[in-house]
């Protein structure tokens, strides 16, 4: 078939004799990229009709991506197959020529492939999101493990591509043989100067498989909260609360201690402290807190305790905990508890907030002390029993309902 094609260019280029033979030769080739441009063109359109407007379609997204390098590489195939007939140029030129659309097609040949493995990591990982019943921790350790080894497949890819492209350029194979000839001091000079990418290649792939982090993680670092935004093949991209961006490299995280608060699992116990006086009924701010966890949304009804843990000489330290489905909601189940057991003890046991306590001693023995009690520590305004009928009962200074 080859040769048949040859023989219908050498037949049509008996034609143009007239013209000068290196001007009919680059015509000849012009005209052959021109059409096999169009040609594959067509068929492509011809193809995303067959499979029709399903955008969700894996091939119909492979098809899309890969139109423009299968049309160079088809331009390339038929410039190839054609140089033998352009008889206008030197051999020298042909050879050149030769090596330079072979160069070019092994680039679009590796380019290729990195579209297409891009494109079908991506849909698989739209696919695994797309299941209602597969847990959060299962999706972002697929997407950890996918995102890292495809950014390594990809490099690895990039090298190989390149390597075998230059490779078809004599003086560059001749500088490679050499090159491998000293391999033992060019090993070590690599080494030594590529060290800190070499570590953190390596460091990508044990993340990759033994998995301290995901994507969307939640971890502490420098003090901060910081979700994991990006996992590079070198790097970590932290997104802090504040919209802040840590760039951290990737090693750090084998090297290094680090809390990470979804490892296994999204939910958390936050912890609240509240400072209360001596003469506070622990039974009845107990009490107090088990009817406000009720009324919170964002608890998930697991885990919930009250108990006084510290004492000093002026309060007592009660310690709550309570369980909720994420880190955020945590903080927020916090601030509701903190903001409604406060507004409570104010309005139904003021005696529990704390105060501080000194002894007014008399100037001489028979005397009273001075000031007078009264005058420094009035006595407390207790509300009638069974005045509080809930938050929404108790208007703040201001007139906003803090309920």
């Amino acid at each position: 078939m080859k040769q048949q094609f040859l023989s219908s260019l050498f037949a049509l280029r008996a034609y143009f004799d007239w013209l000068p033979a290196q001007l009919v030769s680059i015509l000849m080739l012009v005209v052959l990229a021109t059409v096999a441009f169009y040609a594959s063109k067509l068929v492509s359109v011809i193809i995303l009709r067959i499979f029709g407007h399903r955008e969700e379609a894996v091939l119909r997204k492979i098809i899309l991506a890969m139109r423009r390098p299968v049309r160079v590489m088809v331009v390339l195939a038929v410039l190839l197959s054609a140089l033998p007939a352009a008889s206008g140029f030197t051999w020298e030129t042909t050879q050149l020529l030769q090596k330079l659309l072979l160069f070019i097609g092994i680039l679009m040949v590796g380019y290729a492939a990195i579209v297409a493995f891009r494109i079908m990591t991506e849909a698989y990982l739209q696919k695994i999101t797309a299941r209602d019943h597969v847990d959060d921790i299962m999706i972002r350790t697929h997407q950890t493990q996918i995102r890292v080894l495809r950014r390594l497949t990809e490099i690895l890819v990039g090298i190989v591509t390149v390597a075998t492209a230059l490779m078809t350029f004599d003086s560059v194979r001749q500088y490679g043989v050499s090159l491998f000839a000293s391999a033992g001091a060019a090993s070590l000079i690599v080494g030594l100067s590529a060290r800190g990418l070499l570590t953190n290649l390596l460091a990508g792939v044990q993340i990759a498989i033994t998995q301290p982090i995901r994507m969307e993680d939640l971890i502490i670092i420098n003090g901060d909260w910081a979700w994991v935004e990006e996992i590079t093949s070198t790097y970590v991209v932290l997104r802090v609360w504040d919209w802040r961006r840590h760039i951290v490299p990737i090693s750090y995280f084998l090297e290094n201690r680090f809390e990470n608060w979804t490892h296994n699992s999204a939910a958390i116990i936050g912890v609240v402290f509240l400072y209360v006086d001596y003469e506070a009924p622990i039974e009845t701010i107990r009490g107090f807190l088990a009817e406000i966890i009720k009324t919170c949304p964002l608890w998930d009804g697991k885990v919930f305790d009250c108990q006084v843990a510290d004492c000093d000489a002026q309060t007592l330290k009660i310690r709550i905990i309570a369980s909720a489905r994420n880190a955020l909601q945590s903080w927020d189940l916090r601030c509701d508890i903190r903001e409604k057991i406060i507004l409570r003890m104010r309005a139904e046991c003021p005696e529990a907030l704390p105060r501080s306590r000194f002894a007014m001693v008399p100037p001489r023995p028979g005397e009273e002390a001075w000031p007078s009690a009264d005058a420094i520590s009035p006595p407390i305004d207790r509300p009638p029993s069974g005045s509080y009928m809930g938050p929404g009962s108790v208007t703040p200074r201001g007139g906003a309902d803090l309920s």
